[in-house]
């Protein structure tokens, strides 16, 4: 789809358009850089740290996402877990939408549920991720848990949100080629979801290379996230940076700084390192 129009979407004969400078979704979300030798394939897009809440106290989840957007944080991840799609049970939109009161930050809200509960709850949670003022929020849906992966897409941005989609470790970059051109993010899991506090899996970074090039060939508008065991490593971040990826889900790997705004720092800095661009150009 040609990058002047992506926001544009026909759904059923009817034109919706997207509001993305709030999730930084469009051009803008190229890196303004000064760079010294670039290591990413194709240019640079601009790093974003993403803390999940699962570390988080969930007794006081909403000061917790305040703390995060005080540290400098770029939106925060809700992670949704059903017990069914992943082994672990979480919350549902309901703590999402109290969370809204405590902080403007962005909302992304990852989607570990089953297929069942995607289809019956998808437009509830794409208006709790929004942000105060109606911006559209991330929402993320796996491919493993979507028998219809293009309509669930097109439902999130009939329904207001930036359409997202994840893969587990053990799926092939291949189960999400074809609708590259549909999606705001590619979520590539580097841990098995379900749990935090897991090492990052070293096979993934070929599979962040793959889709990388598939998205800077065919000249799309599409950022990559990882999500898990992401730290203020060469061996996380910094490979994943080199591979292509942008957004940082970090969860205990920032929740471990006493300092928050500290650990942004460090996961910033070690990313924009490993793409070959200056430090200080976030």
């Amino acid at each position: 789809m040609n990058s002047l129009v992506k926001s544009i979407i026909v759904l059923g004969g009817v034109s919706l358009q997207s509001v993305n400078a709030f999730t930084s979704i469009s051009r803008s979300n190229v890196a303004d850089i000064s760079t010294t030798s670039l290591n990413v394939y194709g240019t640079p897009r601009k790093v974003q740290i993403i803390p999940s809440v699962l570390p988080a106290d969930f007794g006081k989840l909403g000061a917790d996402c305040k703390r995060l957007e005080e540290a400098g944080c770029d939106r925060v991840q809700f992670d949704v877990m059903d017990g069914n799609f992943v082994p672990n049970v979480t919350f549902g939109p309901e703590t999402i939408r109290w969370c809204r009161k405590y902080t403007n930050m962005p909302f992304e809200t990852q989607l570990m549920v089953s297929e069942k509960c995607t289809d019956a709850m998808l437009e509830e949670f794409v208006e709790v991720s929004k942000g105060p003022n109606g911006e559209p929020g991330v929402v993320i849906v796996h491919v493993e848990a979507c028998t219809h992966l293009h309509r669930a897409l097109g439902r999130i941005r009939a329904a207001g949100g930036s359409p997202s989609v994840a893969l587990n470790p053990h799926t092939p970059a291949e189960m999400i080629e074809n609708v590259l051109d549909l999606v705001d993010h590619v979520l590539v899991m580097t841990v098995n979801p379900g749990f935090g506090g897991q090492a990052y899996i070293p096979t993934m970074t070929e599979k962040i290379k793959k889709i990388r090039k598939w998205i800077v060939d065919r000249d799309l508008d599409v950022d990559i996230e990882v999500d898990g065991g992401i730290k203020a490593t060469q061996e996380t971040i910094g490979e994943c940076a080199a591979a292509g990826a942008n957004c940082f889900i970090a969860g205990s790997g920032l929740f471990a700084y006493d300092d928050l705004s500290e650990g942004v720092k460090e996961l910033t800095d070690m990313a924009l390192e490993a793409q070959g661009v200056a430090v200080g150009a976030k």
